[in-house]
C-alpha cells in the first residue's frame, strides 16, 4: 500500500519510515509537517493510509481528516498521538484508527491490517471529535475541486456568499463553492465576520467602508477586492457599529 506520513517532528517520520520499512509490503510516497501539507500531498500522491500526528503546529491533524472526508476516495486514517486512551476515547477516533507513541512495529502492522476507506460513521466520529475537543475552529475551508482538496485560510476570505445550495467563498486568488450553510459558518466564525445581508458575510478585518448606492440602499467596500456587496437594510445599523470599532 502506498502510505503518506504527516509529523511535525523530523524524527517521528523517521522512525515510521524505519518501521514500515521493517514490516515490508509497503511504500512511502509522501513526508508532510503539517495538516494543510498533508492534504496537498494527498492531493498529488493519493496514498492509500495516511500516519496522521493529532497535534501539529497550523491544522492539526483532527482537522486534516475531516477536509479529506471531502474526497470522493478519502485514504484510510490512522492517527499516531502520545494521548493516553482515556483522551483517545474522549477524542472518538478509535473507528478510524490510531497508534500509540513510541510506535512499535507490532502496533502499526495491526492497524494496517485493519485499515480502510473512511466511511460515513468514521466522518461523523470525526466531526464531533472536532466539535468537542478543538477550543478553536477550522482554520481553513476546504473545497472539493478537480485539483482535488483545496484549502482557503480563512484569515484570507473576503466574504461568503449564499446561493442557492452552496456558499461561495470569495478570497484573494479566486472563489470556491463550499457545500456548507451560511448559518453553520456564522455560528463557527462569527466574530470575524459580520451579516449584512440574509446571504452574505463579510471579513471585519476587509471592511474598507459603505458607499450610499441607489437611494436607500447601501453597498459595502472591501480591501483587496474591486467587487461591492449589497447591504440589507436591516443590517444597516449592526455594520455601522462594527465598523465605528474598527
Amino acid at each position: 500500500m502506498k502510505i503518506l506520513i504527516c509529523d511535525d517532528e523530523h524524527l517521528a517520520r523517521e522512525r515510521l519510515k524505519r518501521l514500515i520499512h521493517e514490516i515490508g509490503g509497503h511504500q512511502v510516497v509522501a513526508e508532510a509537517e503539517h495538516g494543510a501539507d498533508a492534504i496537498e500531498k494527498v492531493n498529488q500522491f493519493d496514498p492509500d493510509i495516511v500516519l496522521l500526528d493529532v497535534r501539529m503546529p497550523g491544522m492539526d491533524g483532527i482537522e486534516a481528516a475531516q477536509h479529506l472526508s471531502a474526497r470522493d476516495e478519502p485514504p484510510a486514517i490512522i492517527f499516531c498521538t502520545a494521548y493516553d486512551e482515556y483522551a483517545l476515547e474522549a477524542f472518538k477516533v478509535d473507528a478510524v484508527g490510531y497508534v500509540m507513541k513510541p510506535v512499535r512495529v507490532e502496533e502499526l502492522q495491526a492497524a494496517f491490517q485493519k485499515a480502510s476507506r473512511l466511511n460515513k460513521s468514521q466522518v461523523e466520529s470525526l466531526t464531533q471529535a472536532a466539535k468537542e475537543q478543538q477550543s478553536r475552529r477550522r482554520s481553513h475551508i476546504s473545497a472539493k475541486t478537480h485539483k482535488g482538496i483545496e484549502l482557503v485560510a480563512i484569515e484570507d476570505v473576503r466574504y461568503f456568499r449564499a446561493d442557492q445550495k452552496y456558499v461561495t467563498v470569495r478570497h484573494s486568488k479566486g472563489e470556491l463553492l463550499v457545500d456548507e450553510t451560511l448559518k453553520m459558518l456564522e455560528d463557527e466564525f462569527g466574530d470575524l465576520f459580520v451579516r449584512i445581508h440574509r446571504n452574505s458575510l463579510v471579513a471585519i478585518k476587509y471592511l474598507d467602508g459603505m458607499d450610499l448606492g441607489t437611494p436607500g440602499h447601501y453597498q459595502v467596500r472591501l480591501k483587496g477586492i474591486d467587487e461591492k456587496l449589497v447591504v440589507s437594510r436591516r443590517h444597516i445599523a449592526e455594520l455601522r457599529k462594527v465598523m465605528q470599532n474598527l
